[in-house]
């Protein structure tokens, strides 16, 4: 079962000769539950990609469709509803509230949202991510690891349809990296949560079911 659809996907800045095509007419879907990765160098526009597919940015034209959903046909505060609750992103830096314990960082969605949280669940979440006892610190009192394992309770908490993973091993060492893409495919096949990882990082990419390579703004 199709869940992503991307349909040639565009987005430029700039104008004339100065104009830069970040993305350049791409086109791919992924399935429900599988592990991709996209894999490409530095400025290769797969960041700016993964933006588009999570609604954080909108496209110069072209299509996103999540669950069936065509997200830039949404106005802006349906679309950060859906993108809440259907979208998990993982970003490189971690993007946590500092003044926030790692437990509340980890239900924001919900409570955002206006969701019951449910204990159960992020108990569930809290000691698959090997953060018991952490519960109550806050961001600096953790290591990089752990903020990062934080960051990915954040994303998968709901349940959403898609997870993205931006260069999320990049501040951290190989035994943290390790760990981290371990916990990834433990969601993905336990919980058959479907995963784009973008990375430069060719020994990440091998552990994924399918990797595409971005160069230049297109999928080779």
């Amino acid at each position: 079962m199709e869940i992503v659809k991307v349909e040639h996907l565009v987005k430029t800045y700039g104008e004339g000769d100065t104009q830069v095509r970040a993305v350049d007419d791409v086109s791919f879907s992924v399935e429900k539950g599988e592990f991709l990765c996209i894999i490409g160098a530095s400025g290769s526009g797969k960041s700016t990609l993964m933006h588009l597919m999570g609604g954080v940015d909108r496209p110069t034209s072209g299509s996103v469709y999540i669950d069936g959903e065509d997200i830039f046909k949404m106005k802006d505060d349906t679309l950060a509803v859906f993108r809440r609750r259907q979208v998990g992103i993982i970003y490189q830096f971690y993007n946590l509230l500092p003044v926030l314990t790692a437990y509340e960082n980890i239900t924001l969605p919900m409570d955002l949202d206006g969701q019951n949280v449910s204990k159960e669940r992020v108990d569930e979440v809290i000691n698959q991510l090997g953060l018991n006892g952490r519960e109550n610190h806050l961001p600096n009192q953790l290591s990089g690891g752990q903020q990062q394992r934080v960051a990915i309770g954040r994303a998968i908490i709901n349940n959403p349809a898609v997870i993205l993973a931006d260069e999320l091993t990049g501040n951290l060492d190989k035994k943290a990296s390790d760990e981290i893409i371990g916990l990834l495919k433990e969601t993905n096949k336990k919980h058959g949560q479907t995963i784009i990882m973008i990375t430069h990082d060719l020994e990440i990419a091998k552990q994924a079911d399918r990797v595409l390579t971005m160069v230049d703004g297109k999928l080779k």
